[in-house]
């Protein structure tokens, strides 16, 4: 399973929802000290990335601007500016473009009919093609595992922020509200036609800055299948804190487990041996804690630290077979049972083989380890 970096989406948006008016010039929808924090969040980010769009319509050098910013990502090890990143399927870029001549490294990704046109009329990045078509999934892991990216900020437009929003790729919105209407439907939106319809969204942090509101939110709706979302992600995370919480046991794995509605709500939460009772195992927990029958547990995701067991000497019914009886159809999880106190379990495999969607995120597992290392050899 490839991994990604965290994804933030960074706006600001009128009050009825534009990021932009019609006219030649920008609109500046924030001031000065608005402006001051994107540069401190730039500075913190490994990569930034906009859309071709936003740099025929801006012409934007896209710099961290701050001279100590810069100073103190060279004194970390770091390039003095984050790599620049654009997408464009067709490979039409203006090579004049203040982009390609300011900050540090460059990197356009597009399609192969892109990259022809880019051989043809080339610009001062490194280009890589990613298929027939632009495929998000795949530019990020290549931006994680090929170049090193673990924080990207993504600066726009609409459509890239509809499309990593939609698919469940960004991990964090940070939105500024500006206190002004623009009113023109032909004006660009933060989200097109659709918009995001992946429930309700998680609120990290409201704060004034000057005349505008910065809220940053955080997307809780579960993927679907098995493919990952970021949603999933954070809801694993907290799966895998669970687990610290567990009394220690010489006998039993500490694990957490949190069941999600498709729309993001938290149905429940649970942990090994929660309760002062010495047997209960965490998916076992969360889920007593729900009402039998309860129609999102169809729909639902269940997350544990430690996949689901299938043979258990405390209980008659072990956790994979109790997410059967529940009817939740997707299970997420960090680690794969090891042969400790059961040779050969494979919850995973039982669920996958009754129609359950099973997706292992391995970059969590010494997260779920860690609470059990005194158990492993």
């Amino acid at each position: 399973m490839p991994s990604y970096p965290y994804v933030l989406l960074s706006a600001a948006v009128s009050l009825d929802g534009y990021l932009d008016d019609t006219t030649p010039e920008r609109l500046l929808l924030s001031g000065p000290s608005d402006f001051d924090r994107v540069d401190e969040v730039r500075a913190s980010v490994d990569a930034i990335l906009i859309g071709a769009g936003t740099i025929r319509a801006d012409n934007p050098r896209l710099l961290v601007n701050s001279a100590e910013r810069r100073a103190a990502r060279v004194a970390a090890g770091k390039p003095e500016y984050p790599l620049k990143v654009t997408v464009s399927a067709s490979g039409e870029l203006d090579a004049a473009a203040n982009f390609w001549h300011t900050g540090g490294d460059k990197i356009v990704y597009t399609t192969e009919k892109g990259a022809e046109r880019l051989r043809r009329e080339p610009v001062a990045a490194d280009i890589v093609a990613l298929g027939p078509e632009l495929d998000w999934r795949a530019l990020l892991a290549h931006l994680r595992e090929m170049r090193g990216v673990e924080r990207l900020m993504v600066e726009g437009g609409g459509t890239i922020h509809t499309q990593l929003m939609t698919q469940g790729l960004a991990d964090e919105l940070q939105l500024v509200l500006a206190p002004l209407f623009v009113g023109d439907p032909e004006a660009p939106r933060l989200f097109g036609p659709g918009g995001y319809q992946g429930g309700r969204l998680r609120l990290l942090e409201s704060r004034r800055i000057e005349d505008v509101v910065l809220m940053r939110y955080a997307p809780t709706a579960p993927g679907a299948g098995t493919l990952p979302c970021a949603a999933d992600r954070h809801w694993l995370a907290l799966a895998c804190e669970l687990a610290e919480r567990c009394p220690p046991s010489e006998t039993a794995f500490s694990v957490g487990a949190v069941v999600v509605a498709a729309d993001g709500t938290e149905l429940a939460r649970g942990y090994s041996r929660e309760g002062g009772d010495p047997h209960v195992h965490a998916e076992e927990a969360a889920l007593a804690k729900i009402a039998a029958g309860d129609p999102r547990l169809a729909s639902a995701t269940v997350y544990s630290s430690l996949e689901p067991c299938t043979h258990r000497s405390s209980r008659p019914v072990p956790c994979a077979r109790l997410i059967l009886r529940a009817g939740a159809r997707r299970v997420v999880t960090a680690w794969r049972e090891p042969d400790t106190f059961v040779a050969g379990a494979d919850g995973s495999g039982m669920l996958a083989a009754q129609g359950v969607d099973v997706l292992v995120l391995p970059e969590y597992e010494e997260r779920a380890k860690a609470p059990n290392a005194h158990l492993l050899p």
